[in-house]
């Protein structure tokens, strides 16, 4: 299984350098794990783009509405104490931010401690790293 970061969704729904590579992991293995603030980081991501005239109102509708279709097979890891602390603890020990800590705390839960068999997929180098250090195969 793996689990998605948001930088790793967002080429799935608009054209990026790695957006091949990406729609191929999730061909291989379509269920995707993610972070319930995912959708808000992503909405974001969207957002930002329009507003400095990246995409057109055009392109982000449709990213807008394949968005809608990849949520329908997500399984989204729910905010709970147990991430909170569990990000808490990332955070002392990874120079992460907070939205990054509660994304690889989220996958820690999920995986229930046992991140050896799971995929970590981010574009971001600093998660990445923190990905690995806690035991993920990170993509």
């Amino acid at each position: 299984m793996k689990f998605w970061d948001s930088s790793a969704i967002i080429p799935l729904l608009v054209p990026e350098a790695d957006s091949a590579r990406r729609e191929q992991q999730l061909l291989d293995d379509p269920d995707m794990i993610v972070w319930f603030g995912s959708l808000a980081e992503v909405e974001s991501s969207l957002s930002r783009r329009l507003r400095e005239h990246e995409m057109t109102s055009i392109d982000e509708s449709r990213a807008r509405q394949h968005m809608e279709k990849l949520t329908t097979h997500w399984i989204e890891v729910a905010p709970t104490r147990e991430v909170r602390s569990r990000a808490i603890r990332l955070l002392r020990v990874h120079p992460l931010r907070a939205a990054d800590a509660f994304q690889l705390a989220a996958a820690l839960i999920f995986c229930r401690e046992q991140p050896e068999t799971f995929s970590f997929l981010t574009a971001d180098q600093r998660l990445r790293s923190a990905a690995i250090a806690e035991g993920f195969i990170s993509q």
